[in-house]
């Protein structure tokens, strides 16, 4: 009877834990070697469990200390002198820089930074730290109190929010006029870190503005602020928080709000990927949270890759896909990314001209559409233009876009007809 409880719950509730345990571990193997005993464990202590409906935060409980038990197990001593200034957080995808806190770290005195080394990032008990510092517990617990205060009144939000970030900058009513030109090269290579569908880096101290363009009017349909405001945590992993605000916009993601729409995010950075970590928003006076263990509640809308992986940072040629003037060809699977750097591109706008790399992106967040994204040698987007398919959305506009938009540009992508909708620019280019 306990066998095909624990498997009804399991096939409810393991999957959020089999991604929150793949995003702990730096490898599949190990992943794999913790859920065993998670879920072993699991087993041997359901009788004990009377409420079914808490088996996902008690299961969770026991993946959070085994994964604690992995990293402990396999710490190793290493001098004060010797901590890298810039703190890494592993994963299966990829090494997320932490800056800031190593930065502050350093400020602090040197008995600071050893309790807090010791009890935060090696993750040993009040009990095994001052058995290592060779105090009291009681002492431990006092100077941690004092270290953390230190710590707060050290941390740089405010000032690292301003350092070097200049101003942001007015979006103009009307998209300036631009042109894009082939050029006869091969697309170059860069790291492109910008947070997917939202243009802005996750990394302290970024501010960015953008804004939505009608074609072929080219006015502002929407515009956003959005900036980082600090670190944060999401079910043990660690990014950073983001506050969004759109204005004019129109209910795209169901928040029940027009006009002013604001939301937060966590996003992650590694070495390797940028993905979303969580959002919320409020609705009817109720603020509603998703992460990326809430399954397609999260995936459908903010999840990008297969198990939310994120976007990857390396931006280079696949061979994913092919585009040759307006013709664009290539498997469309969103669960396996149909994104690929198809040429380059010489976009010249407000009179500046920029070198880069056309990103094309079929379908991965939302069947029906297609966009092309200018990146250049800095990572950054000049230009991002949408394209809808002909028959998009046509049960709520009950018009064919050909039919809506006679004059904008066509794509073929593999056969299909796909119409200009709009246009993306950021104050990064003015």
């Amino acid at each position: 009877m306990d066998r095909d409880r624990f498997e009804a719950l399991l096939r409810r509730d393991g999957p959020a834990v089999e991604r929150y345990v793949k995003f702990r571990l730096p490898t599949l193997p190990d992943a794999e070697d913790v859920l065993q005993e998670t879920y072993l464990a699991a087993f041997r202590g359901l009788p004990d469990l009377r409420d079914g409906d808490a088996f996902k935060s008690w299961l969770l409980g026991i993946a959070r200390r085994k994964c604690a038990d992995w990293f402990r197990a396999r710490r190793e001593t290493v001098p004060l002198e010797d901590v890298p200034e810039r703190r890494l957080a592993s994963g299966l995808h990829g090494r997320a820089s932490l800056p800031a806190v190593g930065e502050t770290l350093e400020r602090l005195p040197e008995e600071d930074r050893r309790l807090l080394d010791l009890f935060y990032w090696k993750g040993l008990t009040v009990r095994e730290t001052a058995r290592r510092l060779g105090i009291p517990e009681g002492t431990v617990k006092s100077r941690l109190h004092a270290a953390r205060r230190r710590f707060r009144e050290a941390y740089p939000v405010s000032a690292m929010t301003e350092k070097g970030v200049e101003i942001m900058k007015e979006l103009p009513e009307y998209i300036q006029k631009y042109t894009i030109k082939r050029l006869n090269a091969e697309p170059f290579e860069t790291v492109w870190e910008e947070l997917p569908g939202w243009l802005i880096v996750p990394r302290t101290g970024e501010k960015l503005r953008w804004g939505l363009y009608d074609a072929p009017s080219g006015r502002r349909t929407e515009w956003a602020e959005l900036e980082v405001v600090g670190p944060a945590v999401v079910h043990g992993i660690r990014g950073v928080e983001i506050a969004a605000v759109q204005y004019d916009t129109q209910d795209y993601y169901r928040t029940g709000a027009i006009d002013r729409s604001e939301r937060r995010f966590v996003a992650q950075l590694t070495d390797t990927r940028c993905r979303f970590l969580a959002e919320s928003h409020m609705k009817d006076g109720v603020r509603y949270n998703y992460t990326f263990l809430d399954g397609p509640d999260f995936q459908d809308n903010w999840g990008f890759g297969p198990d939310n992986c994120g976007n990857e940072t390396r931006l280079r040629r696949k061979g994913i896909l092919a585009r040759k003037d307006d013709a664009v060809t290539g498997e469309v699977c969103p669960d396996l990314q149909s994104l690929d750097a198809v040429g380059r591109y010489e976009v010249t706008v407000g009179g500046k001209t920029y070198d880069t790399v056309c990103v094309m992106d079929l379908e991965c967040f939302n069947d029906g559409v297609a966009s092309e994204q200018y990146v250049d040698r800095a990572g950054r987007t000049v230009l991002w233009r949408r394209f809808n398919r002909d028959d998009w959305a046509f049960d709520r506009y009950g018009e064919k876009w050909s039919r809506m938009l006679p004059e904008n540009q066509r794509l073929s992508v593999n056969g299909q007809t796909y119409v200009h909708w709009y246009d993306c620019v950021s104050d990064y280019i003015f």
